[in-house]
């Protein structure tokens, strides 16, 4: 059985969906991800396999860097090309001022309370908020608390404007740019969108979808070890091994030489630098959260 994570580089036009199937069946193997692209969307999609499931809680938590173009003058129903347009504005000149566009996209920069777009599969009352949207439903949506961290490499081509994008887990880039084109008092549309990066996966590192075989593709999956390569390792001393394996949370901090801080998520290993799983302090004692033997 195979254990680990593989990184596709999504193509245009197939989903999150097509991508797990091929893969599934490909290797007969336990296949999920940690996050779906939009079928227009490309770049890194990260897929598990068999007990690399177990670890999309903690890839899912890291941040994310994107590749983004967005049309000024259209609004759309979904707030990407994809969607109808239901209004239009003229772009002016002012409107394309690059000190201004820099000025308003430098404003997104930082910590801030975002409304979801209503083509999401986020649930509202247990309905897929996408489903009451293709009804011609629209609800009120709560603001998600997410950061955007640093938006650069801006070029202007009117009516395009194309960014990266780095951002947390849970942002919305078709409503990025939708209220970026609220605030420079024009609409705006997102034409593209390449995810360059999540967690520790890049696109430079993935496979494309179209270029998976059979024969090739045990060359491409990683360890769950190299996935979880973002949390820093601590190795546990002999007695304490088996007691940390059988969910026993040990309070003698002589379990380790390294030092442990609260609340940190460690990589664990036994002094025969085999992976046990991930695990984590507090006032109480050390304990194991998640066991990953392989």
């Amino acid at each position: 059985m195979l254990d680990g994570i593989i990184v596709i580089n999504k193509t245009k036009g197939c989903t999150s969906h097509d991508v797990v199937s091929k893969v599934k069946r490909i290797l007969n193997e336990k296949v999920g991800h940690t996050g779906t692209l939009d079928p227009n969307a490309t770049g890194v999609l990260p897929l598990l396999i068999g007990k690399g499931t177990k670890l999309s809680y903690y890839l899912i938590e890291h941040d994310k860097k994107y590749k983004v173009v967005l049309q000024l003058g259209i609004k759309t129903d979904t707030a990407d090309c994809e969607g109808k347009i239901i209004e239009e504005k003229e772009v002016l000149d002012e409107n394309l001022a690059e000190e201004n566009i820099k000025t308003i996209l430098d404003s997104f920069v930082g910590e801030q309370s975002q409304i979801p777009p209503m083509y999401s599969a986020l649930k509202q009352n247990g309905v897929r908020l996408y489903e009451l949207a293709r009804k011609g439903i629209e609800v009120e949506r709560e603001g998600r608390l997410i950061t955007i961290y640093n938006i650069e490499d801006i070029k202007i081509n009117n009516p395009y404007i194309s960014m990266k994008v780095s951002c947390s887990k849970g942002t919305y880039i078709r409503s990025l740019c939708y209220d970026i084109g609220e605030k420079l008092g024009v609409f705006a549309t997102m034409t593209e969108l390449n995810r360059a990066k999540t967690s520790v996966f890049s696109q430079e590192e993935s496979i494309n979808i179209n270029d998976l075989t059979k024969e090739n593709i045990n060359e491409y999956i990683l360890s769950m070890e190299e996935a979880l390569e973002k949390y820093d390792k601590i190795i546990v001393r002999g007695k304490y091994v088996n007691l940390l394996i059988n969910g026993v949370r040990v309070g003698d901090n002589r379990f380790t030489n390294d030092k442990v801080i609260n609340q940190k998520l460690y990589r664990v290993y036994d002094e025969e630098n085999n992976f046990i799983g991930l695990g984590k302090k507090n006032d109480l004692g050390f304990k194991i959260e998640k066991l990953l033997i392989t």
